[in-house]
């Protein structure tokens, strides 16, 4: 037990001074009993000061990360979590409490409840076609689970979103703890896009951990089988796993990317949320989400 010894020391040099003159038998036992008091609460008090240094330290803030954002003419929060050393990295901490909607970052829990329902099998499971027209070409074809999810396929999501069914999505969801998702028959194949499901990087990042460590309620087969559908990229000593999500609403613009980098014996999780300020190129938004996350872990020297 570490204590405030020179705290302690002015207390009862004061408690002394105002006892000196009181006949000794009328305070003996108080005196005693007070000092030990004015001891403990020295000893909580340097206790308490030293766990409030330690939460503080585990949080950095880096200037460069708003330089980044600014930069590119956007706005937000880029999250960075140092598992090894227990740290995160933000330009903006009060943001990355801030949630919203997840957008296709939710094609992570939605393939792990696809897979442990047996909707789909593995990675090689086809979601087919229609053959009506769709938002984007690349999705106008029969696509596995793994090009689906890397592809961002919305049609093919929200057919796996019925064939879950609500009830089923809401009992996956309260096991997996995915932030504060809001499902109901309205709104199945669209929860993750509109109205009031949030979750904020924070909540993503933690999710992740639980995720790639094996903690979640989920079996093996399915933690290995989105692992790889996540892989993203690697370098000479690295590799980025991780998903992208935009959302639209009322004309405005939220653009995610989470994931995390194995490097070193180590994992380096993210949660980048940002919106475009006045003036952006739009053409740049769907790039621009990965660029920005991807110039705070190059500036961190976590990638190449």
């Amino acid at each position: 037990m570490k204590c405030n010894f020179f705290l302690f020391h002015l207390t009862a040099k004061a408690v002394i001074t105002v006892f000196r003159n009181l006949p000794r038998s009328k305070y003996k036992m108080k005196y005693n009993i007070f000092i030990l008091l004015i001891f403990l609460w020295s000893c909580t008090e340097k206790k308490n000061s030293e766990q409030q240094a330690n939460t503080n330290d585990s949080y950095v803030t880096k200037t460069t990360f708003q330089t980044i954002l600014d930069t590119a003419n956007v706005h937000g929060a880029i999250l960075i979590y140092d598992s090894k050393n227990d740290k995160y990295y933000s330009n903006d901490f009060e943001e990355a409490r801030s949630g919203y909607v997840p957008a296709s970052t939710f094609k992570i829990p939605n393939s792990i409840i696809g897979l442990e329902n047996g909707i789909i099998e593995n990675e090689e499971t086809v979601f087919k076609w229609d053959g009506n027209e769709r938002a984007l070409s690349i999705w106008e074809k029969d696509l596995t689970l793994k090009e689906a999810f890397q592809a961002s396929c919305v049609p093919c999501y929200q057919e796996l979103a019925d064939k879950i069914g609500v009830e089923r999505m809401n009992e996956h969801l309260e096991k997996l703890n995915f932030g504060k998702m809001d499902v109901h028959p309205e709104n199945l194949n669209t929860f993750w896009l509109i109205g009031d499901s949030r979750i904020n990087p924070f909540e993503q990042i933690d999710f992740l951990i639980r995720f790639y460590n094996s903690q979640l309620p989920i079996s093996t087969s399915t933690t290995k089988i989105v692992k790889n559908i996540m892989k993203m990229e690697s370098g000479d000593d690295y590799s980025l796993s991780g998903k992208t999500g935009w959302a639209i609403r009322d004309g405005l613009n939220t653009g995610w990317f989470v994931g995390y980098v194995e490097r070193d014996e180590n994992v380096y999780y993210f949660a980048t949320k940002i919106r475009p300020n006045e003036g952006f190129d739009m053409s740049k938004f769907t790039s621009m989400r990965k660029t920005v996350t991807k110039l705070a872990l190059k500036e961190m020297g976590i990638i190449n």
